[in-house]
């Protein structure tokens, strides 16, 4: 208990000292009047000083861990005087390739780059890791090119990771893309889990169940081939299709991509494949389509205890936002109800378009924190967001 007070202490008292750590809320905590939020719900900003904020993990003792995978670095961030704003302590990890996804597992960070897994944990309480692990070496994963970030997931005492597709429709089926590996925690034993993915960025378990949950990016220009002959530059077909999907994962499984995709619906690329009804026989459907191009770049399980009962343990949803539209879709982050285990509807509680679909954010990823409510990271505007349940009347709608 001394050696763990000392070490407490001393986290303390960097993050006090650091200098990126400042008095009082930055003035761009005010959030945009025209973000819409739900009513009911109130929307706060408590990080605006980042770049590119992409996935974030909490863990147990408060420190909000940011990836950046552009730089390879992980932050490490803390509210230290508890006024609910998180300052920046500093590089928790840096000098990594385009760092994604983290879990935090007994005091260890571990966390993925696009072709090692690593894990990392702060010896002496100042804020940055000085000891790091490699448990699976770079290279010993498909890395950069097209879909390059990678998840993690550990769970059942295994590693879980998704390989996406090289490109939009590129047929990796013989590679090692398209599918989620296994290993055993010391990166030995590597096993093929499931396949048929697309770009899966963060896997999650369901509470009180071993399931394992993703959301999978649809494919583009569903109807490209077709949409060529009208001439105009429309895509009647594509801005609808493929739905973008959440997915339960089970091993074995194979979920369609790149030939079928949505409810067994073949790709138009496909039609000619002599085993393409046997292809779509075989594919698990989505759990729950979402909106086409919508691009969910991450999910969590509410397990808070601020919201209201029937939120706990439904599904909270991070859409990033199209570019494969005539018109946006996506950019904000939904609600998907659950009942005995399968989703049945979805709501939104906060949307990044104006009323003109002007851009006013683009969500990454979502995760509980510590005081019941949900962070929400914003790489385009550089905020994290916490939204929280609040008293009647907040909220647009």
């Amino acid at each position: 208990m001394k050696q763990k007070f000392i070490l407490y202490s001393v986290f303390f008292v960097s993050i006090l000292a650091n200098t990126a750590c400042s008095a009082q809320k930055p003035a761009t905590t005010v959030v945009d009047p025209d973000i819409w939020v739900r009513k009911n719900f109130k929307l706060e900003v408590v990080q605006t000083d980042l770049k590119n904020p992409r996935f974030m993990l909490l863990n147990d003792a408060g420190t909000l861990f940011v990836s950046f995978p552009e730089k390879g670095e992980i932050k490490a961030l803390r509210d230290a005087n508890g006024d609910g704003y998180y300052e920046t302590v500093g590089n928790f990890i840096s000098g990594h390739k385009k760092v994604h996804a983290m879990q935090w597992v007994d005091g260890w960070l571990w966390y993925a780059e696009t072709g090692a897994i690593f894990k990392s944990r702060d010896t002496n309480g100042d804020g940055v890791a000085d000891e790091t692990i490699t448990v699976i070496a770079d290279g010993k994963l498909p890395k950069e090119g097209g879909h390059w970030w990678r998840s993690l997931l550990i769970s059942n005492n295994r590693i879980y990771t998704s390989i996406g597709c090289s490109g939009n429709i590129d047929d990796d089926t013989e590679t090692e893309r398209l599918k989620i590996w296994s290993f055993a925690l010391d990166g030995s034993d590597k096993k093929l889990f499931c396949g048929g993915l697309r770009n899966t960025e963060k896997l999650v378990v369901r509470p009180g169940t071993s399931e394992i949950w993703g959301m999978d990016h649809g494919s583009d220009w569903f109807g490209g081939v077709m949409e060529k002959k009208l001439g105009d530059g429309s895509q009647p077909i594509t801005d609808n299709n493929p739905p973008c999907e959440m997915n339960k994962y089970i091993e074995g499984g194979y979920y369609g991509h790149p030939y079928i995709t949505g409810n067994k619906l073949p790709r138009y690329e496909f039609m000619d494949r002599p085993d393409i009804v046997k292809l779509a026989a075989k594919t698990i459907v989505p759990e729950w389509s979402c909106g086409a191009h919508w691009a969910p770049n991450a999910m969590c399980f509410y397990t808070g205890n601020k919201f209201p009962t029937t939120y706990l343990n439904d599904a909270i949803v991070a859409y990033h936002g199209s570019w494969n539209r005539s018109e946006k879709g996506g950019y904000q982050v939904t609600h998907v109800m659950f009942e005995n285990g399968k989703p049945y509807g979805e709501l939104p509680l906060v949307k990044f378009l104006d009323k003109s679909s002007d851009l006013l954010g683009r969500p990454v990823d979502v995760v509980n924190d510590n005081k019941g409510g949900i962070l929400i990271s914003d790489d385009w505007g550089g905020k994290i967001y916490r939204l929280t349940y609040a008293e009647e009347g907040i909220g647009n709608k």
